[in-house]
């Protein structure tokens, strides 16, 4: 859409100002004059395909708007976007299956550039117990899920802070994208309630280092700490879009707690 009302050159002045590159900067890395650039923005002179792909890598422009900034320039796109369920995807679902299923009895799942579930082991979908049905009809939204007053957020012990954390990580993506759907996901989620009173001291120094996610389970108080996955070097757009998110238990504690909730129960 953006690329039938916008030319190339506008698409990738936008791309750099929006990584605080100047003309200068950006020419000096693809090496080019910065004549040419400046010709190739006002629409003087149209980039080749293969400049174009040049500029957009330097820029970390995603696979998806890369293939927006060719058909701008009235070029073929040449990244390929194909359900999960596709035959040709199969090595990289198996993949995240067998990522989800071993990192059991710990939480993990796999989102997509929205922060749509994908995938989940049963680790993290015990952790959804109590959450409202309504909140859980596909596509479900994880972002959402944590911080709707009727999804997990009044068992986060730390809400401020865990809210702070997430807001900022899609702030971030914002930046880093300009995708207008993710603007209005930070509309909506910022318009929640905001929890009273300053963030909870937690039970344990992390060090600066982590933003724990201390979410009540019962009478226990599960702390947990994330780390983030991507495909290394993709050439689909949905792969490219994939992110898989593990959770670790963060003290001796949590990790006893959730072997527990995993354990076979006794008929």
């Amino acid at each position: 859409m953006m690329a039938s009302v916008r030319t190339v050159g506008t698409l990738l002045r936008g791309w750099r100002q929006r990584r605080h590159m100047s003309q200068l900067d950006l020419a000096v890395e693809a090496e080019i004059s910065t004549k040419h650039l400046s010709f190739v923005e006002t629409g003087r002179s149209t980039p080749s395909r293969e400049m174009l792909l040049h500029l957009a890598e330097l820029l970390e422009v995603p696979l998806r708007e890369r293939n927006a900034l060719l058909l701008a320039a009235g070029y073929a796109p040449v990244f390929p976007e194909r359900p999960l369920a596709d035959p040709a995807l199969a090595a990289a679902r198996a993949a995240i299956d067998l990522v989800l299923a071993g990192h059991d009895p710990f939480p993990a799942i796999t989102i997509d550039r929205y922060w749509s579930l994908v995938a989940a082991n049963a680790a993290a979908q015990r952790l959804l117990a109590g959450v409202d049905a309504s909140l859980l009809t596909p596509p479900i939204n994880v972002l959402r899920v944590s911080l709707h007053p009727q999804g997990m957020a009044p068992r986060i012990a730390n809400l401020a802070e865990w809210r702070a954390h997430l807001l900022a990580r899609l702030r971030r993506q914002i930046d880093i994208t300009g995708d207008p759907i993710l603007a209005e996901l930070m509309k909506e989620l910022s318009a929640y309630p905001v929890p009273a009173g300053g963030p909870v001291q937690p039970a344990h120094d992390y060090g600066g280092v982590v933003v724990p996610l201390r979410l009540r389970a019962g009478d226990a108080v599960l702390s947990l700490f994330s780390t983030t996955t991507v495909f290394g070097t993709p050439v689909d757009i949905t792969l490219s879009e994939l992110a898989l998110e593990s959770f670790y238990p963060a003290d001796a504690v949590t990790a006893d707690l959730l072997r527990q909730l995993a354990a076979p129960r006794a008929a």
